[in-house]
């Protein structure tokens, strides 16, 4: 099972504030353990949101919406993507994992979808095209 582990924003990553030695170096160490337990596929933190962008649809209509945003607590400082067991071994693992803020903060748990997870809806065409998609995304990034 894969999980995306989302690392919530607070008001010094949006203002864009970088962790202190200390902290980058348990995450470091915390990353490690993880790519050596073979949990870790992705990892990486975000700029703040005022470097980014929302693009908002509306039927056929797109309008873009520059940040930044307000609302903080629902926004995405950084993540991870990890393969593991269960959702239990991820919180787990989370609960092992150095205080991103080191302040209040929170780190959100979320199950990625797998093919399988599609049902009939995902016709064998539709499944043949993304496992192309996904060895060709692999292939580019070797």
């Amino acid at each position: 099972m894969r999980f995306m582990i989302i690392i919530k924003a607070d008001k010094n990553t949006e203002a864009g504030v970088m962790p202190d030695e200390k902290l980058f170096t348990e995450m470091g160490n915390f990353n490690e353990e993880l790519v050596n337990a073979g949990i870790m596929l992705a990892g990486d933190g975000l700029h703040p949101s005022s470097k980014g962008a929302r693009v908002r649809f509306s039927g056929d209509k797109r309008t873009v919406i520059d940040g930044p945003f307000p609302e903080t607590n629902q926004l995405i400082a950084g993540f991870w993507i990890w393969k593991v067991k269960s959702k239990e071994e991820a919180i787990e693992w989370v609960k092992r994992c150095p205080n991103p803020t080191g302040a209040e903060s929170e780190i959100e748990i979320r199950q990625i979808f797998d093919m399988e997870d599609f049902g009939a809806e995902l016709t064998p065409e539709l499944r043949a095209q993304e496992e192309r998609l996904r060895a060709k995304m692999e292939a580019d990034q070797n």
